[in-house]
């Protein structure tokens, strides 16, 4: 019998093989990781942390939206932006100063503090307790016809300031009516992204803190 000779062909084959494994493995590795942001994200919002309470006081600023402008408010979160059409007609004065606050990066990195299914979202307090404010008030009665319906957006205030008072804090209304008395400040109307109004709305809860933190990374102003 002859002997038989090593051949070096061999372990080229098995060095081949041996990184053609680890390539599918990479491959498996990376999929699964893949399956874990889903996961993380899963609703289509994103998950993040809540940011630190801030104080921030401002002057109350000067009117400088005219009545009637054109005026899109894009809000950009981290369960995905929608626009607002903000009602310089009928509330030059209220859009005057969230415009203001928006161009200050006021809203930048704060929260949707207050959610309540099939009613509102509520955001724009630097405190996150729902008590904070931008350090000044502004007073327009709304229009007395107005009614809260799916998409509508007003202004937050408490029981004992008068009907049109605003600070900061808005809420866009998700249900089919909030059945509330026009006392609340008026801001617009949301006409692009009410599904993602919606998938913020989702995260509601009975006692009204969200099931997970929703931040409002920032809100863009757009003129025309």
């Amino acid at each position: 019998m002859e002997e038989q000779k090593f051949d070096p062909r061999l372990i080229i084959l098995a060095v081949f093989a041996l990184v053609a494994v680890g390539i599918v493995a990479a491959i498996l590795i990376s999929r699964g990781g893949s399956d874990s942001a889903t996961t993380a994200s899963a609703g289509g919002c994103e998950k993040v942390e809540a940011p630190a309470p801030k104080t921030v006081s401002f002057e109350a600023p000067k009117q400088t939206v005219k009545q009637g402008e054109e005026l899109t408010a894009v809000v950009k979160t981290s369960c995905g932006t929608f626009e607002i059409a903000l009602d310089a007609e009928r509330a030059p004065k209220t859009v005057s100063s969230f415009v203001f606050l928006a161009e200050e990066g006021f809203y930048d990195d704060l929260t949707f503090h207050r959610i309540v299914p099939e009613f509102v979202i509520q955001g724009g307090d630097p405190e996150g307790t729902g008590t904070g404010g931008p350090g000044y008030t502004v007073v327009e009665k709304p229009p007395p016809n107005l009614a809260y319906t799916k998409g509508v957006v007003a202004m937050a205030k408490s029981g004992a300031e008068p009907p049109g008072s605003s600070g900061s804090q808005f809420y866009v209304v998700t249900g089919a009516d909030a059945g509330l008395p026009p006392e609340y400040a008026l801001v617009g109307k949301v006409d692009k992204g009410i599904g993602v109004v919606e998938r913020i709305g989702d995260l509601g809860t009975p006692t009204e803190e969200p099931k997970q933190t929703v931040l409002i990374e920032s809100i863009s102003i757009e003129r025309g």
